[in-house]
């Protein structure tokens, strides 16, 4: 079986483009792939965090990867600062890649634009993404195709390290989203769904209120014109509303379209309402039902036990190649 891992950062309430861009590959991946699922706590502290606020965040996180249906008897769950491994491979990789191609980074630019000066770790955070996916030989990366250039970066570094010490690190392939998958936000389409946008109704949460999806899709932008046509490029707000109810409701977009030939969009809005609501409250109530449970510490503890355990023996690999330690 192919590895497959990935990790989403503890910033908060997961919104849908998280989900139907990663946790619901997450959830396919894992019926026929070795999976190991992270929350990269570490990642998030790029930025100021408040401590009680990220240690909540990291729990909601992984009680969510277990509420959309990530199974921890096929797949390793875990915490990233519970294995001593990333941080201790990040620094190998660092010392073996460039300041040059690190500030080509897009987020890196885009993070740190209008500052004098940005946090080192806005800077090296590829690195540590890189260390995540090597540690564990991975095969496979589901992620979405804004981190295509930190892939191909990790590619870089370990074809680098490969020819130069010995045969290190399996060499990863991304698995990136297809573009109609890509969900945006609902009062701007020309934009990604984000957590940091200020608008709330710019995004619907895996936890939101029934009172909350319906206000924000109700308020969703769209266009003058009346009809309920899939067009990226002319009607950006309802085909992101088209992708959404498809990817809910398991049905094509062409059939949704005949459906609602002739009508308007506060029909198909309110319909959209019900599709989002079906599909996200059987979530919620997993959620809930976890969230405070030991039976969650136990399968981070265990999934930490089980990461920590192919992470030794890959540093080992690393440590005997490069010349560290006795």
């Amino acid at each position: 079986m192919k590895r497959v891992f990935s990790g989403v950062q503890p910033t908060g309430n997961i919104h849908i483009g998280n989900y139907l861009g990663a946790l619901k590959q997450f959830v396919e991946l894992q019926e026929e792939n070795e999976c190991i699922y992270c929350i990269v706590d570490m990642h998030s502290i790029t930025v100021p965090q408040d401590p009680k606020e990220l240690r909540k965040n990291t729990l909601d996180v992984a009680a969510l990867y277990l509420a959309v249906g990530v199974d921890p008897s096929k797949s390793i769950v875990f915490v990233q600062s519970d294995v001593p491994g990333h941080a201790e491979l990040s620094w190998v990789l660092t010392c073996n890649s460039y300041t040059g191609e690190l500030s080509r980074m897009t987020q890196f630019k885009d993070k740190s634009k209008g500052r004098e000066s940005a946090p080192t770790g806005l800077f090296t955070y590829p690195i540590l993404m890189a260390a995540d996916i090597l540690l564990y030989d991975t095969d496979i990366v589901p992620v979405g195709n804004d981190q295509k250039q930190h892939i191909e970066l990790c590619r870089d570094i370990a074809i680098r390290i490969n020819n130069k010490y010995k045969k290190t690190f399996v060499v990863p392939d991304g698995r990136f989203l297809k573009a109609g998958a890509r969900i945006m936000a609902l009062d701007d389409p020309q934009k990604k769904m984000s957590k940091s946008a200020e608008n709330i109704h710019s995004r619907i949460s895996l936890l939101d209120e029934p009172s909350k999806i319906k206000k924000s899709i109700m308020r969703a932008t769209t266009d003058s014109e009346g009809s309920i046509r899939f067009d990226a490029e002319n009607k950006p707000g309802i085909s992101n509303l088209l992708n959404i109810y498809s990817v809910f409701s398991g049905k094509e977009i062409a059939d949704i379209e005949k459906d609602y030939e002739g009508r308007g969009y506060g029909d198909f809005k309110k319909d959209l309402v019900e599709v989002t609501m079906e599909a996200l409250t059987p979530i919620k109530e997993r959620f809930e039902e976890i969230r405070n449970s030991d039976e969650l510490i136990k399968i981070l503890r265990d999934g930490a036990e089980k990461a920590n355990a192919i992470a030794e023996k890959t540093m080992k690999r690393v440590k005997d190649n490069f010349g560290l330690g006795i």
